[in-house]
C-alpha cells in the first residue's frame, strides 16, 4: 500500500508548464491554477519542495503570475518532457522518491513528465483536478494512460488529506481554510 501513501518527508512537487500562452488555450486552466496555488501553499507549509518547467518560455511565457513563488526553482525547456537531466538532478538533491505532478497538458507533457519519472524509479501522483488539455478526450487519454503505467491518479483534496494525516493540528486548523 505504500504506492498509494504520501507523507511529507518522501512527497516533492513538480509543476508543468501552467504559462500565460497556454492557459488560455485550456477550459480548465483556471482551476488548475486554483489547484496548483492550494498545493503551493500546502507544500510551504510542509516544507515539500517545488519545481516549475517551462515549455519554450520566448513563446509560452513564464509561468502564470498566481503560482509565483519566491526562490522556487524554475526549468526551462524544449522537450515535452519535464524530466530533463537538470530536472532530475534537482529531484535527487531532494532524496524524494514520490512526485505530485499538476500542469498542462495532461496528453503531451504531463504524460511524457510522468512517463520518465516512472521508468526512473519515482512514484508519480497525478491529481486529476490539477492537470488538463485542451479538449475533454485528450485529458481523459492522458490520464488512462498515466493510471496503465502505474502513476496514482488521485485529486487535490486526497493529496492534501494524505500529507496531513489527522485533524486538530495547528497547520490542518490553517490549511484547511484554503479548502472550497
Amino acid at each position: 500500500m505504500d504506492k498509494f501513501c504520501l507523507t511529507p518527508e518522501d512527497a516533492a512537487l513538480l509543476v508543468i508548464d501552467i504559462q500565460e500562452r497556454l492557459v488560455p488555450a485550456m477550459k480548465y486552466g483556471q482551476q488548475v491554477i486554483d489547484k496548483t496555488c492550494f498545493l503551493l501553499k500546502v507544500a510551504n507549509a510542509l516544507e515539500i519542495p517545488v519545481l516549475f518547467t517551462e515549455q519554450y518560455p520566448k513563446g509560452l511565457g513564464g509561468t502564470v503570475p498566481e503560482l509565483a513563488v519566491e526562490g522556487a526553482t524554475v526549468f526551462e525547456k524544449i522537450t515535452f518532457t519535464g524530466c530533463t537531466p537538470e530536472v532530475i538532478k534537482a529531484l535527487e538533491e531532494t532524496n524524494r522518491k514520490k512526485i505530485i505532478v499538476t500542469g498542462m497538458e495532461t496528453h503531451v507533457c504531463v504524460f511524457q513528465t510522468v512517463r520518465d519519472l516512472l521508468s526512473q524509479g519515482y512514484q508519480a501522483f497525478v491529481p486529476g483536478d490539477g492537470v488538463c488539455s485542451r479538449t475533454k478526450d485528450n485529458y481523459r487519454n492522458g490520464l488512462s494512460l498515466m493510471a496503465s503505467m502505474g502513476a496514482v491518479i488521485t485529486n487535490t483534496e486526497t493529496v492534501f488529506f494524505d500529507l496531513m494525516k489527522q485533524a486538530g493540528t495547528p497547520q490542518f486548523k490553517e490549511l484547511s481554510k484554503l479548502i472550497k
